[in-house]
């Protein structure tokens, strides 16, 4: 299904490499950790990075009560929302065509803030098993004193869309026989060995989801 066009999300530079395909949005935003959220406040505009997950048709993103960018966003202002993944560093012939490979989203839209406790909870533990499947099961969850120290805020994904890079440089047909070495350098990312931490008792096991973690299953 694809999301409706809008004057926002309709590109306009290279639209080839768009796409409003509701799966192709979702399949970015569910392999991103991080999100960049901008919005403006009395004339002052702010771009900041927060973690989010993707609750079937909306993005979840929590942080602080304390949080200017919570409590502005909570008042139901304009936000626009960018996930971004690197797939690839592309080298050209010339300086000037050189680019990336790349998967990336927009957002638009206006967000919610979530005061129902079930629903608080169970967006949680939606962006804990977004970043960590199965960790949820494992931990103490939030006390009541730690849900109001959090805020939550809901924002339906309705105006969207995804830009993609794939493939070689593209470089001016003349510089094709320079001997300059040309392609792909593939990026992605992995997990290393666990750290333990330095007062984890001994004959505590780490768990599969930590030993095993690949984000590419997501």
């Amino acid at each position: 299904m694809d999301l409706s066009r809008t004057p926002r999300t309709t590109l306009k530079r290279l639209p080839k490499r768009g796409s409003h395909e509701r799966e192709v949005i979702d399949r970015i935003l569910d392999e991103g950790f991080i999100c960049h959220v901008g919005f403006v406040v009395d004339g002052q505009p702010f771009v900041i990075p927060t973690g989010y997950a993707r609750v079937e048709d909306r993005l979840i993103v929590h942080g602080s009560q304390a949080s200017r960018m919570l409590r502005a966003l909570g008042q139901g202002i304009d936000v626009c929302v960018t996930v971004t993944l690197i797939d690839g560093l592309v080298l050209a012939r010339s300086a000037f065509h050189h680019s990336m490979n790349y998967r990336s989203v927009m957002v638009f839209g206006r967000a919610r803030v979530i005061d129902d406790r079930a629903e608080k909870s169970q967006a949680l533990f939606a962006l804990s098993e977004h970043m960590i499947p199965g960790r949820w099961k494992d931990v103490r969850e939030p006390n009541e004193a730690e849900l109001q120290q959090t805020t939550v805020l809901s924002l339906p994904i309705t105006e969207a869309s995804a830009k993609i890079r794939t493939g070689p440089p593209l470089d001016d047909e003349g510089d094709y026989d320079l001997p300059v070495w040309a392609g792909v350098i593939p990026l992605r990312m992995i997990a290393d060995e666990p750290i333990q931490d330095p007062r984890l008792p001994s004959e505590i096991t780490t768990p599969s989801y930590v030993s095993d973690y690949d984000r590419r299953s997501k």
